[in-house]
């Protein structure tokens, strides 16, 4: 998208291809599914929602340490028509024996703070070095 963006650039005032708005609104064929049982995988997931058209990805979210599902996931979409229809069909039904949410997917903000937290140096609350 960023490339997309870039090569659009203004030229005299003039939007020279597609607006912003047009390459967010392309972004809504992913959603995002929640409430997965943990024991729904990826396979199971694409399965359950190609019955609305042609999934390009299915997407568990698992846990980095354990491996084990965080309990939701991410199905995209080649066309927005197919995500919206998956959406409205599949929202509150049952799923691997769990009721599971589905919304569009949003694009999550950009992180900042730089490396993370924790780790030596830096300082307490009165002041003085920790090591």
């Amino acid at each position: 998208m960023r490339q997309t963006i870039t090569q659009n650039s203004v030229s005299n005032g003039q939007v020279t291809g597609p607006s912003m708005f047009n390459a967010i609104r392309c972004m809504s064929s992913k959603l995002f599914i929640g409430g997965l049982s943990y024991q729904t995988d990826e396979h199971s997931l694409k399965e359950a929602f190609s019955g609305f058209g042609d999934v390009v990805e299915a997407r568990v979210i698992t846990d980095r340490e354990s491996g084990r599902s965080r309990g939701f996931g991410f199905v995209s979409y080649t066309s927005d028509e197919s995500a919206k229809e998956a959406m409205t069909s599949m929202d509150g039904q049952e799923l691997n024996g769990r009721s599971i949410r589905v919304s569009l997917a949003t694009e999550r903000a950009p992180r900042t703070g730089g490396f993370g937290g924790g780790g030596g140096g830096g300082y307490n609350r009165a002041g003085n070095d920790q090591y």
